[in-house]
Parts: C-alpha cells; sequence; structure tokens
C-alpha cells in the first residue's frame, strides 16, 4: 500500500512539474511574440537609392568628415561591426564626422529583414539602401580596387579618402578618422 502511494506521489509531482515548465515555455513564448510584434518596420523611414541618386553620398565638399560603411543583414562581419561605427558616430558626431551605413540588402526584404533589424539594434547613425543591380558599373566608382565583397568602409573629408574592405575593430576605425581630423 505505501508504496502504491509513493508511486502515485511521484507521478503527481513529475505531472506537475511538467505542466509548470510547460506553462513557462508557453509564457516565454508569448513574451517573444510579443516583442516581435512591437517592431513595426513601417516606423523606420528607409531612403532608397540607385548609384544615380546615391552618388552624392560620395561627393560631398563641406569640411565634414564622411564614414561610408557598406553593409548587410545577413553578412555576419558587418554585423559584427556595426556597434563600432555607431559608436563612432556618437562619440564624433560634435567633430564634424557623418556615420552613413549604406545596406545593400535584397530589396525584397527591406521589409521583412532590414527595417526590422534597424529597430532592433536601434540604429542612430544614418541607413539607406542601395538598390542597383548593376554592381559592375557602380563598384569600381566607388573604388576602383573594391572587389565587391563587404564589409568595406570608404572615409573621406573633400578631396582626400581612403577606402578599406574588410572588418573594423572600433580601435582601428578610430585611428583612420583620426587621420582626418589632423
Amino acid at each position: 500500500m505505501k508504496l502504491k502511494l509513493l508511486i502515485v506521489a511521484i507521478l503527481i509531482i513529475t505531472s506537475s512539474c511538467k505542466n509548470e515548465n510547460k506553462i513557462a515555455e508557453e509564457s516565454t513564448d508569448v513574451a517573444k511574440k510579443e516583442a516581435d510584434n512591437t517592431i513595426d518596420p513601417n516606423d523606420i523611414v528607409l531612403e532608397v537609392y540607385d548609384y544615380k541618386g546615391f552618388e552624392k553620398f560620395l561627393k560631398k565638399k563641406d569640411d565634414k568628415i564622411y564614414v561610408i560603411n557598406f553593409w548587410a543583414t545577413w553578412c555576419k562581419p558587418c554585423v559584427k561591426e556595426l556597434p563600432y561605427f555607431e559608436k563612432l558616430n556618437e562619440q564624433y558626431s560634435d567633430k564634424n564626422v557623418e556615420v552613413i551605413l549604406v545596406s545593400l540588402d535584397f530589396p525584397h526584404l527591406y521589409e521583412s529583414k532590414l527595417k526590422p533589424f534597424i529597430k532592433k539594434k536601434n540604429l542612430k547613425s544614418k541607413v539607406i539602401a542601395l538598390d542597383d543591380a548593376d554592381m559592375n558599373s557602380w563598384i569600381p566608382k566607388v573604388d576602383e580596387d573594391w572587389s565587391g565583397a563587404i564589409p568595406a568602409t570608404l572615409i573621406y573629408k573633400n578631396e582626400a579618402s581612403k577606402f578599406f574592405e574588410g572588418s573594423f575593430t572600433y580601435e582601428t576605425l578610430e585611428t583612420e578618422i583620426k587621420h582626418f581630423l589632423k
């Protein structure tokens, strides 16, 4: 009899634990869905340019230092370095430095991937999308040695410019900016 009671007690406790775990999982799923629902792509105004429209961002001559980073949400090294550009934008905005993040994401992903990404990561730098399928014509106009790989960054001030194909750390990015501040 005692053995039967012990088995029943174990079954009740096990069943109770499973129910508690199931309730915890369900509440976690609900919380995730609610968090996802707060990301409304309609809150983000995304400027989209073809190369001809984008070209103006490469030719400003107003004594400001421009840091133009080419990236995409599907590019892991790009996403990894984005916080460095955000930090640079924040720390050097009073020194006449402007960061422009140029997304090369596919146009059909602007609403479902790019805009939610911008909102989720709370990007403060100017984000624009470059939608020009003729990459073979515009990539060499950005820099004649650019293979087209991303991440890639152009830093310029008036006539002086430097192009980088590859990832940055914050320290190396800051070092390059300081050359333009001199």
